[in-house]
């Protein structure tokens, strides 16, 4: 007869069992179709990049990640289900949605569970509201608006601006910013048009904004529309010059408008084409595992996860509400952690701060005209 373990040793083969499958679960709720599924896709695949590479380097705390991904299918409902489904499966942390209208309805669901919340959304209205466990991948509209009116008037020297911008939370937050960081920068606005979600016809937007006579046509809208709204600018023959934020010149946006995108201007908190090692290494990275450029989406994506994996490590131990304690008012350095790519600062609201480009479009590529400095100093 063979013997018997005793009591102590079962729990102890059982505890090494349960620690050598331990796994960091985290869910993925992106746009995977419908009109955000360029931003959500990207998104979705750089997490995916981000987890392979942590997973291949042993983990985190010497756990493996494990991403569950779905589809929000750019509603703001099933994006709601979907976070209190991923509460419920024991999520340590929560990746997206990424479109604004999406996220404001569903952080409450990880909010209730204290799950960290990281979103690429860039509505004011989301970290306004003192969520302690949501923290963004980009900037905030009342950072980025700011940044952009100034260099309207400065290095445009423009006068008056015409603003098409889509008629949904992302649009309306950001056109909101964007008028009141006009006037201060001594701004007027010529004209004011608000435009539909998945708008296919923008003739109409356009012809508005062209009659204004604006010194400067302000373009706010999501991508495929962005892409749109370019090639009517050009049909028109719109010949001042088109302004806009990361949404205006991101790579699928420039496929979608062809030609239609070159002279294109934007401010935007991260691009591919940064002059940056980190940056262009990522870009090659993601090329040779999905095998197209990825657009600033895609970034957000990548970095997030690694936010996250700062997070822990500040933290020392796997508590959500120890990690996003531990996140607010972090300083996270790319020389201690590459995978944020660039130095970034995270304040007490989960707002970002780090260097951020305006860029303008040329031969279907965007180029940066400028680096512009984070306020935080590091």
């Amino acid at each position: 007869m063979k013997p018997q373990l005793s009591i102590a040793t079962a729990l102890a083969c059982l505890l090494v069992v349960s620690t050598a499958h331990a796994e960091i679960k985290i869910a993925v709720l992106q746009e995977l179709s419908g009109t955000g599924a360029t931003a959500g896709t990207n998104f979705k695949n750089g997490v995916q990049l981000a987890v392979n590479e942590i997973n291949a380097a042993g983990g985190i705390l010497g756990q493996k990640l494990d991403a569950t991904i779905e589809d929000t299918q750019s509603n703001p409902g099933i994006a709601k289900g979907l976070a209190l489904k991923a509460v419920d499966d024991g999520a340590f942390a929560v990746f997206g949605p990424t479109f604004s209208g999406s996220m404001i309805v569903s952080m409450a669901q990880t909010r209730k569970a204290q799950v960290p919340n990281f979103t690429g959304a860039d509505a004011a209205a989301i970290t306004q509201q003192g969520n302690p466990y949501v923290f963004r991948t980009s900037f905030t509209q009342t950072v980025s608006m700011p940044k952009l009116a100034r260099y309207i008037a400065g290095a445009l020297k423009a006068k008056t601006v015409a603003i098409i911008f889509v008629n949904n939370d992302f649009g309306k937050g950001g056109r909101d910013a964007f008028v009141k960081a006009a006037a201060a920068a001594g701004l007027t606005m010529a004209a004011d048009i608000s435009t539909d979600a998945g708008l296919l016809d923008f003739s109409a937007a356009v012809l508005k904004a062209k009659r204004s006579n604006a010194d400067v046509v302000f373009v706010y809208t999501n991508e495929e529309e962005s892409a749109r709204c370019l090639r009517e600018l050009r049909k028109q023959e719109v010949t001042k010059p088109i302004v806009g934020e990361t949404t205006l010149t991101g790579q699928r946006v420039i496929e979608l408008a062809g030609p239609a995108a070159n002279g294109a201007l934007a401010h935007v908190g991260l691009t591919t084409d940064a002059p940056i090692p980190a940056v262009r290494e990522f870009r090659a990275k993601f090329e040779k595992a999905y095998k197209y450029t990825p657009d600033h989406n895609g970034l957000k994506g990548y970095t997030s996860v690694y936010m996250l994996k700062a997070g822990i490590a500040a933290a020392g131990k796997l508590d959500r509400v120890a990690v996003a304690k531990a996140l607010h008012g972090l300083k996270i350095r790319a020389a201690s952690e590459p995978g944020v790519l660039m130095d970034v600062a995270i304040d007490d609201h989960g707002d970002l701060d780090r260097e951020s480009f305006i860029v303008e479009v040329k031969n279907g590529k965007q180029e940066v005209k400028e680096t512009l400095p984070p306020l935080t100093k590091f």
